[in-house]
């Protein structure tokens, strides 16, 4: 197979050279040695005759820096040149490289430094092990004696390159990896260390999905039904043949492809098109009419998701209590890069490219649908622009239909299937909608005493392979995590879930059920502290006082944004604090208020999680999902006319403007707890602290997002 790369080549250095040594674990699960590629199983790094040291990638790269990340790990343990040491994304292997959080090959819910810590670090250790090996042996001298730097063994007079001593190791030589301590680390918790992914990135020379041409490739876009749900009834495609470029039409379990020469040309060919479709299964509803099915909803019984104490009868007889009703619309990912993947199926074998987020499900769907099986479906992982999860779903939509769309062409060419930014936003998977409804109430002497939070939204999980696991009667946790798991010590407390139906598809999106429950926990507390005439921030340490590690990070965001120091006319600020995916973080923001209209001015972050392996990389994240959610809380939403959605592209589907990202500061606990995720826990806490600061600078509550739909007008 050739593959054409116009505009960008594709990752060098892949090959196995007869020098090469090859590092993991063999089937009896022991660290051993093998040359030439022989010894293949589990393989986490390669050193070439040349002393290139490669990395290979378990998770793929979506712009989260794992490839950094990983990388990190195991050079820090190998001594390996950060320089001049490469990476390479694995192949599709679940046994070899699975996600050992997920049990699965993919990539999400902010575990790949968790699930990778250790294992890329003995990766490493185990590589240094043999080197060393090899070198003492060749010299006559004592393991001992050997000092390893930047891909360098010396000894005395003696020294020579990685490349120089990996054609030495033995075959089936047995390593003894030891892990530094981390007082010898020199790269990990070091600040700054360049980015594997960005040379490749700025240069143009990274390969995404959208840049693979395989020769002979047909592109491809789909016609689907315009309402979730909808099925095909008839199609002409007389017009849609007359377009230039338009090579054929077919028809597909999940809508009506059409082929050509170029996306343009398959495009045109789509909107020429005569579809009809039958909408009698599908969602029909408008907006409203499902918002007030929720509610409706709420004012019934809920399934319990945690109850302690009792709630309902201390609300009775409250000091004082506080009401709260909470609306979230869907929302979209929206990954800069739209969807795309390219799948060959020939001579019984399917080939896919793809940024791929979720191997084995996509492996297995593929292979499913193509008829070849699994077992000869490859998946080569190339780069992702974005994806918040949008690329990864148990159905592995958009592969699968690349697959529909190539075996129903039938004749063994590339097809690269392609999702317009309108048609993912039109009809892709959403982030659900959710009404939160919360009642607390506060004893004479300013006490939090009781919590109820009921919900109302769809279950991402159920009727999925994962249901059994997370859907505990009735109870998707991804529902009512961050308030039926929260930190905060409420004696009467109690979580109540509504599973309502919709044939809308939704999906995790970033922070899953954290994106909307943190803003209702955090808004509320506020709203609590405020009836007890407390400071929000002493209020919140009152509560947080046997979590120690959460405690921490509230009370040095509060320091660092220099909380209860005086501000100007017009400005307030704001505070939220939030547990999720094992990461603490607390934000404080500070916005202006001019002429009825706001600006976000500043952003304080207080992040703990764990071993920081590269700070760099972590405040990237921090500021990237803070930018994320504040994009999404200000203005975005995905709404519904007669089933069909409103919105499009970026001009109704706004995201944050370079002109609304706030100054932000992102300070790192240093810890030496195992490390955490930190892809998607800095953006909870976002929007309830800029909802408080508003409330502080104009005495507004925010109680509906996009904030823009409850009144804020932003500046």
């Amino acid at each position: 197979m050739n593959i054409r790369t116009t505009r960008r080549g594709f990752m060098t250095g892949a090959a196995a050279a007869g020098a090469a040594l090859v590092v993991g674990i063999n089937p009896k699960g022991s660290w051993a040695a093998a040359h030439g590629g022989e010894f293949i199983p589990n393989p986490f790094v390669r050193i070439d005759g040349d002393g290139t040291v490669t990395v290979i990638l378990k998770h793929f790269e979506m712009g989260q820096g794992t490839s950094t990340g990983l990388t990190t790990l195991l050079a820090e343990e190998l001594d390996a040149d950060w320089e001049t040491i490469q990476i390479e994304f694995a192949p599709a292997d679940t046994v070899t490289y699975m996600n050992t959080l997920m049990g699965v090959q993919g990539s999400g819910g902010s575990t790949a430094i968790a699930n990778s810590f250790m294992q890329y670090r003995e990766a490493g250790a185990a590589a240094k092990s043999l080197l060393v090996m090899a070198a003492a042996e060749e010299w006559g001298v004592e393991a001992g004696t050997i000092t390893v730097e930047k891909g360098m063994l010396s000894s005395g007079d003696h020294s020579a390159s990685f490349g120089e001593m990996a054609a030495l190791v033995k075959e089936g030589a047995t390593p003894n990896p030891v892990l530094k301590d981390p007082s010898q680390f020199t790269l990990i918790g070091t600040d700054h260390i360049p980015r594997k992914d960005s040379l490749a990135k700025t240069t143009g020379t990274a390969t995404f999905a959208m840049d693979v041409m395989p020769e002979g490739v047909v592109y491809a876009v789909m016609q689907r039904s315009p309402k979730f749900g909808g099925t095909l009834v008839s199609f002409d495609d007389a017009a849609a043949r007359e377009v230039p470029g338009v090579v054929d039409v077919k028809e597909t379990p999940m809508g009506v492809v059409v082929y050509a020469t170029n996306t343009w040309a398959a495009e045109q060919g789509r909107q020429a098109l005569a579809v009809e479709w039958d909408f009698a299964n599908a969602e029909t509803r408008s907006t409203s009419d499902m918002e007030a099915e929720y509610l409706a909803a709420l004012d019934g019984e809920g399934l319990p998701a945690r109850t302690e104490g009792d709630a309902a009868a201390v609300l009775a007889s409250a000091a004082k209590t506080i009401e709260a009703e909470f609306h979230f619309p869907f929302l979209a990912h929206a990954p800069m890069e739209t969807l795309n993947s390219v799948v060959q199926i020939a001579d019984g074998k399917c080939q896919v490219w793809d940024g791929c987020q979720f191997h084995t499900v996509t492996q297995g769907a593929v292979g499913a649908v193509s008829g070849v099986g699994a077992e000869n479906t490859s998946i080569e992982t190339v780069y992702a622009g974005g994806s918040f999860g949008r690329r990864a779903n148990f159905n592995s939509d958009y592969e699968v239909e690349a697959t529909m769309a190539a075996l129903a062409l039938g004749d063994g060419r590339p097809v690269k299937l392609v999702w317009t930014r309108e048609d993912d936003v039109k009809g892709g998977y959403y982030r659900p909608m959710v009404v939160h409804r919360v009642k607390a109430g506060v004893t004479e002497d300013g006490n939090l005493d009781a919590w109820h939070s009921s919900i109302a939204t769809k279950s991402i999980f159920t009727g999925t392979p994962m249901g059994d696991a997370v859907v505990v009667n009735g109870v998707d946790v991804f529902s009512v995590e961050g308030v039926a798991d929260t930190e905060y010590t409420i004696p009467n407390f109690a979580v109540d879930l509504r599973n309502m139906e919709t044939p809308v598809s939704v999906l995790w999106w970033r922070s899953v059920g954290h994106s909307h429950s943190g803003y209702a926990m955090e808004v509320a507390m506020d709203m609590a502290a405020e009836a007890a005439g407390r400071d929000p921030v002493e209020f919140r340490q009152t509560l947080l006082a046997n979590e120690p590690r959460t405690l921490a990070v509230l009370n040095l965001a509060a320091e660092k944004a220099g909380w209860g120091g005086e501000l100007p006319e017009g400005r307030g600020r704001g505070v939220a604090v939030h547990k999720s995916f094992n990461t603490r973080v607390a934000q404080v923001a500070e916005v202006s208020v001019t002429d009825g209209k706001v600006k976000i001015e500043r952003i304080v972050a207080a992040v703990d999680l764990g071993v920081a392996v590269n700070p760099d990389v972590i405040r990237a994240q921090v500021e990237g999902a803070i930018g994320y959610g504040l994009g999404h809380a200000m203005r975005q939403k995905i709404t519904f006319t007669e089933g069909e959605v409103d919105q499009s592209n970026f001009p109704d589907y706004e995201p944050l403007r370079m002109s609304d990202m706030p100054e932000i500061e992102v300070h790192i606990v240093q810890s030496t707890e195992a490390p955490t995720g930190i892809g998607e826990p800095g953006l909870p806490p976002a929007a309830p602290a800029v909802a408080n600061a508003i409330y502080a600078a104009m005495g507004k509550r925010v109680m509906r997002l996009p904030m823009v739909d409850d009144g804020i007008e932003f500046a």
